[in-house]
């Protein structure tokens, strides 16, 4: 436990003597490729855009620097910490920075054009197809690497279901990587939510103690808490698709190396929540051709019909520990 309270505050530290400086960096990416711009795209979400309008100036692409954080402290425990679980270890970090790249390209072509409306960087197709892939590539590691091919439902029991493992776990991976940049809307809202969902699951890792994955969450939860000083309304920084895609699909993988799937679906509630909202949405206009909201995902409905920012994420802060807790007594049920 002291190791592991030490790997949070060397996380929180090296996050916080490098975060504000690399703020400075990315503001002054954005000044200079914006200065270049003299054409921007018409906007197909002009609602979304009124109500994010204040955040446009603001700098994106925090979760890079956490990203690298993680990466080279977690490669440093497992050099010098032994024994060390160098499988699970291998499957977080290919997770992190697959995602984590994928969503840097998309950080970098909104780094050089105007931002005007949700997308602008890769096409939603795309990015679709490269996060299957990516996915399944993942899934396939915990089947054959890792020797995962069950799921624990509490009450319920234990499922062998030895190669469907695979399409379950890609499909929990992919939604988990959308529904987290889906959340990554309101300042401080997803990474609020994440914080409290990597409490849950280093409580639910602590008997027995897996110091692997435990060290993993603890220097992730340093670097969060140093983020969060910067994210939280009025934001200095966001996060950007390079941190919402790796955040969401290695949030995913820790729930997953865990082996409670029933679990990481309440635990992670609110992101569940969020995610139905915005594919209500989608299908509503999609079958129907009107909306269910104004506005979607949720937490963008609420700030139409005129609610403080500030007022929402604490809320949806709330939902997420109240979710947390019963995630956390349904798994300990089991034991």
């Amino acid at each position: 436990m002291t190791q592991l309270l030490g790997l949070v505050l060397l996380s929180f530290v090296a996050t916080s003597v490098c975060m504000v400086p690399f703020i400075d960096f990315l503001f002054y990416l954005k000044h200079r490729f914006e200065k270049s711009q003299e054409k921007t795209k018409k906007s197909d979400t002009p609602i979304h855009d009124r109500l994010m309008k204040a955040d446009i100036g603001i700098p994106s692409g925090g979760g890079i620097l956490i990203i690298v954080i993680l990466v080279f402290l977690s490669i440093g425990y497992g050099l010098f910490r032994s024994p060390v679980d160098m499988v699970s270890l291998s499957i977080l970090l290919f997770t992190l920075i697959s995602f984590g790249l994928l969503g840097l390209i998309d950080d970098i072509k909104l780094i050089l054009t105007k931002r005007v409306g949700k997308f602008l960087g890769l096409s939603g197709r795309r990015i679709f197809l490269i996060q299957l892939l990516l996915s399944i590539s993942v899934a396939s590691m915990l089947y054959f690497w890792g020797g995962f091919n069950n799921i624990y439902i509490s009450g319920l029991g234990n499922f062998i279901i030895n190669s469907w493992y695979i399409p379950l776990s890609a499909l929990i991976i992919i939604s988990f990587a959308n529904a987290y940049n889906i959340s990554d809307g309101l300042d401080g809202l997803s990474t609020g939510l994440l914080l409290i969902c990597l409490f849950a699951f280093l409580a639910l890792n602590s008997n027995p103690l897996d110091l692997t994955l435990a060290s993993f969450i603890g220097i992730w939860i340093g670097s969060l808490f140093s983020f969060l000083y910067f994210n939280i309304w009025p934001a200095r920084i966001f996060l950007g698709d390079g941190g919402a895609f790796a955040f969401g699909a290695t949030l995913a993988v820790v729930g997953l190396l865990t082996g409670k799937i029933l679990a990481l679906a309440i635990i992670g509630g609110m992101f569940v929540i969020i995610v139905a909202s915005s594919f209500l949405q989608i299908i509503s206009k999609k079958v129907f051709k009107k909306k269910v909201f104004p506005v979607s995902p949720i937490h963008m409905y609420f700030k139409y019909i005129g609610w403080e920012e500030p007022k929402i994420v604490t809320r949806f802060w709330l939902a997420q520990g109240l979710f947390a807790i019963l995630g956390l007594w349904i798994a300990f049920l089991s034991r």
